[in-house]
């Protein structure tokens, strides 16, 4: 992988650059464990203001994409740049300090705490003066008050207690613990891994509501998905994933959903596609 560019080596964007230039892009990732190669060179671009919905079969290689970006394993060969200058994920740690916040499938919430100290888990903020520096006592009512705070910013108005515990909590309000999490502290990108996978009608309407707000509130975010009718309501662009690599980006408005099955499944040619099916190469 390349080394990083420091931050100081790059000149800061025009403001068209900074609408066209893609927050977050993976340049032919490589990933292989033995014989099995993962990643065969893929590709992909996170445009400002988007959802990109990330569709693909069994083995296609989602799985292996989100994991590089991030943070959970190291690809082989390629590079990942943020906003435009290449930086290297060895970590979790290091994605969500590089502002790449994701919500596994798994959702990684702790039941018995309360919903605040979920929110600050790993990152909680310490009482000031020798209180907090000394003796590390932690800041509970503020971490209360920021915790109601992060989620009136997302509309979760179903969750009225931050003290309340999670494992109290329904799954779509468990779902909406873990949004909030990564929307408080991601600042360039929300990758989201099968968010509705395991919810009701109900709650999987809710959840989707909510990435239109973390999207409309700034935040582009990469969506991970089974479900193609979820994907065609809210994304903005669909990169399909087969056989380790991207093989096309789709313009939701202007294909079906069995043409896009189609494309991943390899049934159909993405040449093969009605006029407008693809989408151009950044975010109209």
């Amino acid at each position: 992988m390349s080394r990083p560019t420091s931050r100081t080596d790059v000149a800061p964007p025009s403001r068209e650059e900074a609408r066209t230039r893609p927050v977050l892009q993976a340049r032919g990732l490589v990933k292989r464990y033995g014989r099995v190669t993962a990643l065969a060179g893929a590709d992909l671009e996170l445009y400002p203001g988007e959802i990109l919905a990330v569709i693909g079969d069994n083995g296609a290689g989602k799985s292996s994409l989100v994991k590089a970006l991030s943070g959970a394993i190291v690809p082989d060969e390629g590079e990942i740049l943020v906003d435009g200058a290449p930086v290297r994920l060895p970590t979790p740690i290091a994605a969500r300090e590089a502002g790449i916040e994701t919500v596994h499938q798994t959702l990684a919430v702790s039941p018995s705490l309360d919903i605040a100290t979920n929110l600050f888990l790993g990152r909680e903020l310490r009482r000031p003066g020798p209180l907090g520096s000394v003796l590390r006592m932690l800041d509970r009512p503020r971490m209360r008050a920021e915790a109601a705070r992060h989620l009136a910013d997302l509309g979760i108005m179903t969750i009225q207690n931050p003290n309340q515990a999670v494992e109290t909590l329904s799954g779509g309000q468990r779902q909406a613990v873990a949004v909030a999490r990564a929307a408080a502290f991601g600042n360039k990108v929300v990758i989201m891994d099968e968010p509705t996978a395991a919810l009701g009608v109900r709650e999987s309407r809710a959840v989707l509501d909510l990435i239109l707000r973390v999207r409309d509130n700034g935040l582009p975010v990469i969506l991970i998905s089974h479900n193609m009718p979820h994907v065609f309501e809210i994304a903005d662009r669909v990169h399909v994933q087969r056989l380790g690599r991207r093989v096309a980006t789709l313009d939701p408005s202007g294909c079906s959903m069995s043409d896009a099955v189609a494309v991943m499944t390899g049934a159909l040619d993405p040449d093969e596609l009605p006029s407008g099916a693809l989408a151009p190469g950044a975010r109209r």
